[in-house]
């Protein structure tokens, strides 16, 4: 029940956010410009971020993991 309310607490300041930031912004990355919402790209930086550090943090327990079962 304590995720269920925290769930809807982070949905309720992610529709603020959403609502609040929704100025189109133009994103220029190398030779590519495109425009998107700025929450949008604030949305997926945090994701791509996240993706990140997961990756590193869990191929950090994999390889631990791997060498206790080499022993």
């Amino acid at each position: 029940m304590v995720s269920l309310i925290l769930l809807l607490i982070i949905l309720a300041v992610i529709i603020i956010f959403s609502v609040q930031n929704a100025a189109p912004v133009t994103v220029s990355f190398l030779k590519w410009d495109f425009q998107a919402s700025l929450a949008i790209v604030i949305f997926l930086a945090i994701l791509s971020g996240s993706v990140i550090t997961l990756i590193l943090i869990y191929s950090s327990k994999l390889k631990n993991y791997l060498r206790k079962q080499g022993k």
